[in-house]
C-alpha cells in the first residue's frame, strides 16, 4: 500500500480539477474569439454594413488572452501538484500553499470578464 495514499489522492483530485478548469478557460477563450466571428456575420446580415475594425480585434484579442491564460493556469497546476506530492512525501511538516494564487487567478479572470461584459454591452448598443 502506498503510504499516505488519502493524501496522494486528493492532491491528484485537486490537480485533475485544476486541469479541468484550464480546459475550461480555453475552451471559453475559443468561444469568445468566435462569438465576435458570429456578430460581425449577424451585423452584416441584418444591418448590411460591417461592424467597426475595433470589434473584431478586442474580441480576437480577449479569446486569445483567455486561451493563454488556460495555459498558464494548467502550466502552474502542474508546479503545484508537483510541490504538494513532494510535500506528501517528506517527512517533515511543511505549512500550506496559502491562497495568494488562487485569489490572483480569480481576480485577473473577474477583471477579464468584466472587461468582456462591458465590451458586449458596448457592442450592443452601437449596433442600434
Amino acid at each position: 500500500m502506498i503510504e499516505r495514499y488519502s493524501d496522494h489522492a486528493a492532491n491528484e483530485r485537486t490537480f485533475l480539477a485544476w486541469v479541468r478548469t484550464a480546459i475550461a478557460i480555453m475552451a471559453f477563450g475559443f468561444l469568445v474569439e468566435r462569438f465576435d466571428l458570429f456578430l460581425r456575420i449577424t451585423t452584416r446580415s441584418l444591418a448590411g454594413r460591417s461592424p467597426p475594425l475595433r470589434s473584431e480585434v478586442v474580441g480576437t484579442t480577449a479569446g486569445l488572452v483567455l486561451i493563454v491564460r488556460g495555459g498558464a493556469v494548467m502550466v502552474l497546476a502542474a508546479l503545484r501538484f508537483r510541490k504538494t506530492a513532494t510535500a506528501i512525501a517528506a517527512e517533515d511538516v511543511h505549512p500550506g500553499p496559502g491562497a495568494r494564487l488562487d485569489i490572483a487567478l480569480a481576480t485577473l479572470l473577474l477583471l477579464l470578464g468584466t472587461f468582456l461584459f462591458v465590451y458586449l454591452i458596448y457592442a450592443a448598443t452601437s449596433r442600434f
